[in-house]
């Protein structure tokens, strides 16, 4: 039993269960966010809570339930849409999709090649047909994950120690492209944005690594202003209430309980936190997570993963609270299933799609009642990883990639879209 002192009080917890666990399928759901990328409602697109057994690998070597179909839409060398310049690139890895005005979609994706980075776009028309492909970004270095913003954009994140987050505009170029500096300096996995209370979170890639959050100045994002400038305000570490800092939670330490939180500031945020750490020992404020990964903001909940411990945590941003909905080790038989965790998203049902990085290869599905299923899995390509799980604004087609995935002898990366057969 831990001695720390969790949400245990019977009201919190129900209101914790309350907005965590809602039901799957449930009508009604609001679209999150007012620009792109868009949220259908629910009634359309993959509706997870009936996976079926999944069937021989198809033609592209990815098994499949019933009732679904695969088609590789970008390989990473050649050129995804004919006509256009761009020659797809290599080692794919985070990704979102962004309505355009058309009724079509772009599929924004980074590239994690060391020193070379950059990120690309893959746009489709209002029937799914790629039209155009297109840079981002440019001249940055492993480009792993990022997020979507509220207001269009897609947050690039660098990880490796100097790391930043770039800025991007997943309809423009390379041009418009702008650094973020006051997000940290750290091995950037992935970016959240929660619009109700102005605040952004980040997970760090790193064994040491902290769990992030950048609150905006009110005069970085005045209340009532579509977007924020994201040149002002506080990032900020955070800590279990009652755990010392620069402690991972030990055994007595019961993650699947939701504690308490607080958040602390970063010490000396314009420089390298792996610096920081070494210099500050101890000290170094904030509590440990074992290579922070995926990270998606849903209805109040910021849900995230760790691949260090095999974990999926959620934390409500209301209670302040954490607590891990998933974790490898405790899990029984049924759901332990899912190994290996990377990329997250969330459907507009609420159920939690993660990416394996190593484990079968398979994209697996926690459902709101934290069972896990696997929606499907690739062969042939064990040295891979999967990465940039994304849905189209319609909820309709589901884009991932295989991140060294092989063709023609060529192991750069495979681009996939999944729909309903």
């Amino acid at each position: 039993m831990s001695s720390m002192s969790p949400v245990d009080s019977p009201s919190a917890r129900r209101h914790f269960l309350r907005q965590l666990f809602w039901t799957a399928g449930a009508a009604g759901l609001a679209p999150l966010m007012s620009a792109a990328p868009a949220r259908a409602q629910a009634g359309s697109g993959f509706d997870l809570s009936s996976i079926g057994t999944l069937r021989e690998p198809d033609a592209n070597g990815i098994m499949l339930p019933e009732g679904y179909a695969s088609r590789v839409v970008a390989v990473s060398g050649e050129r995804p849409v004919a006509g256009a310049s761009y020659v797809w690139h290599g080692h794919p890895d985070g990704g979102a999709t962004f309505a355009t005005g058309d009724g079509g979609w772009v599929y924004a994706n980074n590239s994690e090649i060391p020193l070379i980075g950059g990120a690309g776009a893959l746009r489709f028309d209002r029937d799914g047909h790629a039209v155009n492909a297109y840079g981002i970004l440019k001249n940055t270095s492993a480009n792993c994950a990022g997020g979507p913003t509220p207001w269009g954009t897609w947050l690039s994140c660098e990880e490796f120690d100097l790391g930043r987050v770039w800025e991007c505009n997943p309809l423009g170029s390379t041009a418009d492209a702008r650094v973020r500096p006051a997000l940290g300096v750290f091995k950037h996995e992935a970016v959240a944005v929660d619009p109700q209370r102005r605040i952004l979170y980040l997970t760090e890639d790193d064994g040491a690594g902290r769990f992030y959050r950048f609150v905006c100045s009110a005069s970085d994002w005045p209340v009532g202003a579509a977007r924020p400038a994201l040149g002002a305000g506080k990032l900020q570490v955070l800590r279990f209430a009652g755990l010392a800092d620069n402690t991972y939670p030990g055994a007595d330490f019961d993650v699947m309980q939701p504690h308490r939180v607080e958040w602390v500031d970063a010490v000396l945020p314009g420089i390298a936190q792996t610096v920081v750490r070494s210099l500050w020992g101890p000290r170094s404020p904030g509590s440990v997570f074992k290579g922070g990964e995926g990270l998606w903001y849903f209805n109040g909940i910021v849900y995230f993963s760790t691949k260090g411990d095999n974990r999926i945590w959620a934390y409500d941003a209301a209670a302040q609270s954490l607590q891990a909905i998933y974790d490898f080790s405790r899990a029984d038989a049924d759901n332990a299933v899912l190994s290996g965790v990377d990329n997250l998203t969330v459907s507009q049902f609420g159920d939690v799609l993660v990416a394996e990085d190593g484990g079968n290869m398979e994209l697996c599905v926690v459902r709101p009642d934290r069972s896990v299923r696997v929606l499907l899995r690739v062969t042939g390509q064990d040295g891979s990883e999967l990465t940039g799980a994304a849905f189209s604004p319609d909820g309709t087609r589901l884009y991932f990639n295989s991140q060294r995935g092989a063709r023609a002898g060529r192991g750069w990366g495979i681009t996939y879209e999944v729909r309903r057969s």
